[in-house]
């Protein structure tokens, strides 16, 4: 059964540094489903089918699309997302929640349970870029720092192409060029910005206190997609998995695979946190 309308109430929390735009939909135990740099619209489809019974509270990452900053030019850090959703979390007052996170957002949900483990009952840590976990962290460092410096400077398809070569994600340059190339929406072009200029380092060199994340209360997963087998992230996501001596978690699709299938995602989910 696919929805056919968006069941979201909107509203705006002042947090230190910033404005944060966050969504809830349902009514039941509290789900948290964040992205960084993707924000709350990314996660609206999964949001609605999880909705009948559950909270569902989505969030665009501060500097990101509605979630202004009073520094434009300050680094959005997984230490300030995870204390923006513990803000959150208590602004709502119905946590401890399960908290959903893919990439980025994946990086934000340990570093929230890591430092405020009462607001936390499950993490589910789907893809997070934790290069810092690698062998090849110098050589990943240094083109994440060629990746940014390249957008900075006017050149979005190096970037962008860039990127993809590192991640392992097999995008044809034709392809790149008419994503990332010519007239674009400017609050796409804005949070992209934001990303390459103060998101994207600070996420992909933390590095997570792996003792604190062994010993927390809240029950952590970490989920791959299917379709990422040899991708940066699942190298990420299997290192970080051995590291706290658990087994990765199979979702369906590849990085992003609650946006191109949520129905089916959605399913695979809900299983798991029952399982």
């Amino acid at each position: 059964m696919h929805p056919t309308a968006d069941t979201a109430a909107t509203a705006t929390l002042v947090v230190p540094g910033a404005e944060l735009h966050y969504e809830v939909r349902g009514t039941g135990p509290l789900l948290v489903l964040v992205g960084a740099p993707m924000d709350a619209a990314a996660f609206a489809p999964l949001a609605e089918r999880l909705c009948a019974d559950h909270t569902v509270l989505t969030t665009d990452p501060r500097g990101i699309h509605r979630s202004r900053v009073d520094d434009p030019d300050a680094d959005s850090t997984p230490e300030l997302r995870a204390d923006d959703l513990s803000r959150l979390i208590a602004h709502l007052d119905a946590g401890p929640a399960t908290v959903f996170g893919s990439s980025g957002g994946a990086v934000t949900a340990l570093a929230l349970v890591q430092a405020h483990p009462e607001r936390v009952r499950t993490v589910v840590a789907h893809e997070p870029p934790l290069n810092e976990l690698l062998d090849d962290r110098d050589e990943l460092r240094a083109g994440t720092e060629a990746m940014c410096a390249a957008y900075l400077a006017g050149d979005v398809v190096g970037a962008w192409t860039r990127l993809f070569a590192q991640a392992n994600i097999p995008v044809p340059p034709e392809a790149v060029a008419e994503l990332f190339g010519g007239e674009r929406d400017p609050q796409v072009v804005a949070d992209e910005r934001f990303w390459f200029a103060h998101e994207l380092r600070p996420t992909t060199w933390w590095q997570p206190d792996l003792a604190a994340l062994r010993s927390v209360p809240a029950r952590v997963i970490v989920g791959i997609g299917e379709e990422s087998s040899g991708q940066e992230c699942d190298r990420t996501s299997r290192a970080l998995a051995a590291a706290l001596g658990v087994e990765p978690t199979r979702f369906l699709g590849d990085h992003t695979g609650f946006v191109d299938d949520p129905d089916a995602f959605a399913v695979r989910l809900r299983t798991v946190l029952v399982e």
